[in-house]
C-alpha cells in the first residue's frame, strides 16, 4: 500500500474490540514482547492542582513566556520559544529555567505506576522531561540505568549519555547489562539537566536521526521484532511523528497507541502508515483493564 491510498479516518485503524486488544497487550507484556512508549499525557490523568509541571507542550511553552516573553509570532511554538530563549538569553538561562520547572515532586500517574510494576521491560521509551518513571524504578530496586538524549552545547560529540540508578554517569557497554533501559530520548532534568527542545536542538538531530546515527546500539537491539505500546502520546506535530517512527523503526510491524475520540487526518494517516492500531479510550480506563491483566 502506497502512502497516498492510506485511509485518513479514525475508523480505520481503530481496533473493533478493545477489550480483546488489551489482553493481546497483557499477554505481550508477560512475555516481554512490549516496548512502552510514554508521552506527557500521562500528566493529564492528575488534577491541575496536584501536577506542579506542564502536563504537554503547549502548558510548557506558556511557563517559558511567563519567564521570557517571546514574540507573538512564536508564543505558542515551543521549540522557536525556547531557541528565543537560548539566542537571547544564553544557553544556560533556558537549562535553569527548565529545571526550575521540572525539577519538581511529582505524584506517579497510574500509568508510570503500571510501567514501573511490569516486572524486568527489557526498554521503556519516556520522551517527556520529568524523573517520575525513572525515580520509581529507582523505588523498586530494579537492575535498571537510563540512557538519555544530550543537545549539541551539551554534547562532546556524542548522541546520548548514560546513567546508572545513581545518576553516575556510565558507559553503552554497561547499558547492556541492564535488566530494563530507559530511555529518555529528549532529555530529561534528573540527574544532569540534558534537554532537546530548541530549533537548533531538534535541526541538529532530525538531519541524522533518518540514519539511525542518534539511536543507542542497545536500544536498537532491544526494539528489535517488539510490539510498541503508546501511552499519553498524540501525533499532531511532526516533531512527535517523527521521533516515534525512528525509535520503533526496524520493530515489529504492529503496534498499539491508546489515544480517544476524534484524530485528526495527519494522526490517523501516521497510525495507519506504520501499523498502529488506535485504542480507542481514555488512557484511565486502559490502564486499569491492563492492571486487571497484567
Amino acid at each position: 500500500m502506497t502512502d497516498t491510498t492510506l485511509a485518513t479516518d479514525s475508523d480505520s485503524v481503530t481496533v473493533p474490540d478493545a477489550a480483546a486488544a488489551l489482553a493481546d497487550i497483557a499477554a505481550a507484556l508477560a512475555a516481554k514482547q512490549v516496548v512502552p512508549y510514554l508521552g506527557p499525557g500521562a500528566f493529564a490523568l492528575l488534577p491541575p492542582d496536584q501536577c506542579p509541571i506542564p502536563r504537554n507542550s503547549a502548558e510548557l511553552v506558556q511557563r517559558l513566556n511567563a519567564k521570557v516573553a517571546a514574540p507573538g509570532r512564536i508564543r505558542s511554538n515551543l521549540t522557536a520559544v525556547a531557541q528565543f530563549i537560548e539566542t537571547r538569553k544564553h544557553r544556560k538561562t533556558l537549562e535553569a529555567i527548565l529545571n526550575e520547572i521540572f525539577r519538581q515532586t511529582v505524584p506517579a500517574t497510574p500509568v508510570h505506576a503500571l510501567l514501573a510494576a511490569i516486572p524486568a521491560p527489557p526498554l521503556l521509551v519516556d520522551v517527556w522531561y520529568d524523573n517520575v518513571l525513572d525515580s520509581l524504578l529507582s523505588a523498586a530496586d530494579r537492575h535498571w540505568g537510563q540512557i538519555q538524549g544530550v543537545s549539541h552545547p551539551q554534547s562532546t560529540g556524542e548522541w546520548v549519555r548514560y546513567y546508572a540508578p545513581d545518576g553516575a554517569e556510565t558507559t553503552a557497554e554497561a547499558a547492556v547489562g541492564w535488566d530494563t533501559v530507559l530511555y529518555k530520548p529528549s532529555g530529561a532534568v534528573t540527574p544532569a539537566g540534558n534537554y532537546l527542545i530548541s530549533d537548533s536542538d531538534y535541526v541538529e538531530i532530525l538531519t541524522e536521526i533518518d540514519i539511525q546515527t542518534p539511536i543507542p546500539a542497545v536500544v536498537k537491539d532491544r526494539r528489535a521484532g517488539r510490539h510498541f505500546l503508546f501511552l499519553g502520546c498524540r501525533f499532531d506535530h511532526e516533531i512527535q511523528r517523527t521521533f516515534a517512527r525512528q525509535i520503533a523503526k526496524r520493530s515489529s510491524d504492529s503496534h498499539w497507541a491508546v489515544i480517544p475520540g476524534e484524530l485528526s487526518k495527519n494522526e490517523a494517516r501516521f497510525l495507519a502508515l506504520h501499523g498502529i492500531r488506535r485504542i480507542d479510550m481514555t488512557l484511565e480506563e486502559a490502564v486499569e483493564g491492563l492492571r486487571a491483566r497484567v
